[in-house]
């Protein structure tokens, strides 16, 4: 009799895509208490994909980091979050044994970018413009840390990567990524075009003085 096949979709699956969607509901929920109810569409966007993107940094991958560092590793660890970073492992087997190159990343995420998405928030709340600088650096960061995931691992034929089922490589791999290419890009332009508008006014304006 022919074994069944290994289930793909566990209840680790299961409880951790749960908790991706409650630290996304967590960051709605945030806008409407903490943005003005005049604001804009986009900036309560922004501000949403701003507090799930810090939540997503301390919690889920500064877990990644305890677990990663100290001798620590995914794959010898107990835990629900040992559990859920085992399940992602699956996918891409880097993270499951403290890969130096990862956990550099995320050292960097954790404790650079996590930050940084925090301060913003402040400055979206308080309606600073100043915040458009920062989100253009830490847009720069996340993109960087995309591609410095990924493309070693494209130059050497992705010998950790794991593409064999539809949830390792379109939810775990594409999608769990993607979100993190696709918006800092529009978040990237955004900011790019309210900068160079505003240089462009100033410049205009002290033109308009010295004629």
């Amino acid at each position: 009799m022919a074994s069944s096949p290994p289930t793909i979709f566990t209840a680790t699956s299961l409880f951790s895509l749960l908790g991706v969607i409650v630290v996304g509901i967590a960051a709605h929920i945030g806008s409407k208490l903490l943005l003005p109810k005049n604001a804009s569409t986009k900036d309560r966007f922004t501000f949403i994909w701003l507090a799930f993107d810090a939540m997503i940094h301390f919690s889920f991958e500064g877990s990644f980091l305890y677990l990663s560092v100290l001798g620590r590793q995914v794959n010898t660890s107990t835990g629900p979050f040992a559990e859920m970073w085992r399940e992602y492992a699956a996918a891409d087997l880097r993270w499951g044994n403290a890969d130096p190159g990862i956990v550099s990343l995320e050292l960097l995420t954790v404790l650079g970018a996590g930050p940084i998405c925090c301060y913003i928030l402040k400055q979206l709340v308080n309606d600073d413009p100043a915040r458009h600088f920062w989100i253009v650096v830490l847009s720069t960061a996340e993109l960087y840390g995309g591609w410095m995931t990924f493309c070693p691992e494209w130059l050497t034929g992705s010998p950790n990567l794991d593409t064999s089922n539809w949830l390792y490589l379109w939810v775990y791999l594409v999608f769990m990524n993607v979100i993190w290419v696709g918006i800092p890009i529009w978040l990237m332009y955004d900011s790019y075009h309210y900068i160079a508008q505003a240089v462009r006014l100033n410049r205009a304006s002290i033109k308009s003085k010295t004629a």
